[in-house]
C-alpha cells in the first residue's frame, strides 16, 4: 500500500504518518459543547476524523479514537471570555445543567449515528476528570501560572515557541483573549475560574484557588494525556481551534511534560495536528446565535437523507472551504443515488467482508484489512491503486470518489468479486452502500400530508392506467399527485419514480 502522508497544521507541511507507537494509531478529537444542537458545521469535523479513523484501520494501525464531551468550562465566547455556555443555557430555559448536557449529549450521539460515523474507543466527559484536571494545574501552578482574583492563568511566556500553530508573533498574541486586569501578558489564560464572591455555580468543585470551574483548555490535555499518553499521535479538530483553543493546549502540554522547542513536533503532546476548514453558508445560518440554524436534523425535514450529507463532505477536502447549498445538497443525493442503484445490483451476493458500515460491527475493532491484491481481478487493480493513492494524499476523498465510482461501473467480472472491491471502498468512505435502500433515501419532508404508501397505490393505479391507454386517467393521477406536492418522474434515468417536490 501506498505510504500515508498527513498534513500537519504545526509544521504547515505534509508529513509521513509514523506512528509513537509501533502498529497503532492514538488520535484525540475535540468535541462538541454540549449546550444546544450540533450546527452541520459542527459535524464536518466529525466526518473528516472518521475518515480519519477509518483509513487508518484500513492501514492495518490498531485504532485508538477519542472524542470529548465538554460539559463545563467552554466560555460564550470562543476568545476565552464571558459566561460559562453551558450555565448561560442552563440559567436561560430554567433547567439543570446536567440536564441540559445530557439532552444535548444525546442529540449529538444521534447526529453521530445518522451519518454512520464510528464509535470511538472512549467518550471522555469533561466532568468525569476534575480531579485530574486539578491534579494537573497543581503539577504546573508553581513554574507557570499565577493566581489572580478571578483565577489561575497560565503565563505563556514560561514555555517556548507560544502561539507557533497559530502563527501569533505579535506582543498581542491571538489578539482576542479576554482583557483581565493583573494578567501578565495579553495571551495568558485561565486554568481555574474562581466563582465570583456573593455568586453560586451549578458546577462548582474545590480546588487549591478556591471553589470554581476549569478552563476551557484544560480539559483536553488532560483527557487527551490520560486516555492516550504524551506524546501521541494525531489531534484532531476545526480550523477555529487552531488559533486559541490548540494553541493553549499546547502551552500546557509543554508545561506539564517539561518540553521544549516546538520544532520537535512530540513536544506539543501530539506528533501531527490536523485541522478541518469551516463549512460556509451565505445566509449566515451557520451561527447558533442566528436562531434557526441549520442542524442535521433540518435537512432530514426537508427530505434529504444524512448520508447525502456526509458525501457532500467527501466531495471536497477537508483542508478546504466547502460552500453549503440546497442545490449542493440535491445533487450530492442524486450521485448518492446513483452509487446505490449500482450497488443494489450486488446486495444478494454473499461476500466475505461488508465494509460500509462499520460503527455496527464493532467501531474501531472492525475488519478494514486491504484486501490481497494478487487475488483481484485485473480490471480492480488500477482502481484500487487509484484509491490508496487518494486517501493516501492526506486523505483525497474527492479523488478517491471517482475510483469507487469506476468501481461500480466495471461489467462482466465476477460478482463477489466486485462486491468485496466495493465494500473495502465504503468501509473507509463510509457511505453505508450495503446497508441502504432506496427507501432509506426518500425521506419525506416533515410538512409532507400524503403517505408513502398512498403515493405507492396511486402510482400502481397510473401504471395500469397508462397499460390501458388510458391517459386521461393517468394524467388525472399525476396532476393529483402534483396538487399534493407529489412530482411523478416519468423517464427519469435514475428510476426513481417520484420525488416530493
Amino acid at each position: 500500500m501506498t505510504e500515508l502522508t498527513l498534513f500537519n497544521s504545526l509544521t504547515r507541511s505534509l508529513e509521513p504518518f509514523v506512528p509513537v507507537h509501533p502498529g497503532e494509531a492514538r488520535v484525540y478529537s475535540c468535541g462538541p459543547t454540549v449546550y444546544n444542537y450540533p450546527h452541520i458545521g459542527n459535524m464536518r469535523a466529525y466526518v473528516f476524523a472518521d475518515v480519519l479513523g477509518r483509513t487508518l484501520s484500513w492501514k492495518g494501525y490498531k485504532l485508538t479514537h477519542v472524542i470529548n464531551i465538554t460539559d463545563v468550562g467552554h466560555l460564550t465566547d470562543d476568545a476565552d471570555a464571558g459566561e460559562d455556555k453551558l450555565e448561560k443555557a442552563a440559567a436561560q430555559r430554567a433547567q439543570s445543567i446536567w440536564d441540559i448536557a445530557k439532552h444535548y449529549t444525546e442529540a449529538y450521539w444521534a447526529d453521530i449515528k445518522a451519518l454512520n460515523i464510528r464509535q470511538p474507543a472512549h467518550w471522555s466527559i469533561a466532568t468525569d476528570y476534575i480531579d485530574a484536571m486539578i491534579e494537573f494545574a497543581e503539577s504546573i501552578a508553581a513554574e507557570h501560572c499565577y493566581e489572580l482574583d478571578s483565577g489561575l492563568y497560565f503565563d505563556v511566556s514560561t514555555v517556548a515557541d507560544y502561539g507557533r500553530l497559530a502563527r501569533a508573533v505579535t506582543e498581542e498574541g491571538e489578539g482576542r483573549i479576554e482583557a483581565v486586569d493583573g494578567k501578565r501578558n495579553a495571551a495568558d489564560f485561565a486554568i481555574w475560574r474562581k466563582t465570583p464572591p456573593g455568586e453560586k455555580r451549578q458546577m462548582e468543585w474545590d480546588s487549591p484557588w478556591g471553589r470554581g470551574a476549569p478552563g476551557w483548555h484544560l480539559e483536553c490535555s488532560v483527557m487527551s494525556g490520560k486516555l492516550l499518553g504524551f506524546p501521541f499521535d494525531i489531534h484532531t479538530g476545526g480550523i477555529d481551534h487552531r488559533e486559541i483553543h490548540h494553541a493553549n493546549e499546547i502551552a500546557q502540554n509543554q508545561a506539564f511534560c517539561g518540553c521544549g522547542s516546538l520544532s520537535t513536533a512530540t513536544n506539543s503532546g501530539a506528533k501531527i495536528w490536523m485541522h478541518n476548514n469551516f463549512l460556509v453558508e451565505r445566509s449566515g445560518k451557520m451561527s447558533k446565535s442566528s436562531g434557526e440554524f441549520l442542524r442535521l436534523q433540518l435537512l432530514i425535514d426537508k427530505g434529504y437523507h444524512p448520508l447525502a450529507y456526509r458525501l457532500m463532505c467527501l466531495q471536497a477536502h477537508y483542508r478546504s472551504e466547502l460552500e453549503f447549498s440546497w442545490e449542493g445538497l440535491g445533487a450530492a443525493l442524486t450521485r448518492l443515488k446513483r452509487m446505490l442503484m449500482a450497488a443494489e445490483k450486488l446486495s444478494e451476493v454473499a461476500s466475505p467482508r461488508e465494509g460500509g458500515d462499520l460503527r455496527q460491527q464493532g467501531a474501531e475493532g472492525a475488519d478494514t484489512a486491504p484486501l490481497s491484491r494478487d487475488r483481484l481481478h485485473p480490471k480492480f487493480v488500477p482502481m484500487l491503486e487509484k484509491f490508496d493513492a487518494a486517501m493516501s494524499d492526506d486523505l483525497n476523498t474527492a479523488v478517491a470518489l471517482t475510483a469507487l465510482e469506476d468501481a461500480l461501473a466495471v461489467k462482466k467480472v465476477d460478482l463477489a468479486a466486485k462486491r468485496a472491491v466495493i465494500a473495502e471502498m465504503d468501509a473507509v468512505l463510509g457511505l453505508n452502500l450495503f446497508g441502504l435502500t432506496r427507501a432509506d433515501l426518500r425521506i419525506r419532508p416533515k410538512d409532507a400530508t400524503i403517505t408513502e404508501a398512498e403515493i405507492e397505490d396511486e402510482l400502481v393505479r397510473r401504471k395500469a392506467a397508462r397499460a390501458d391507454k388510458d391517459f386521461a386517467t393517468s394524467d388525472a393521477i399525476r396532476d393529483e399527485l402534483a396538487g399534493k406536492g407529489v412530482e411523478v418522474m416519468d423517464g427519469d434515468p435514475l428510476g426513481w419514480e417520484w420525488k416530493l417536490a
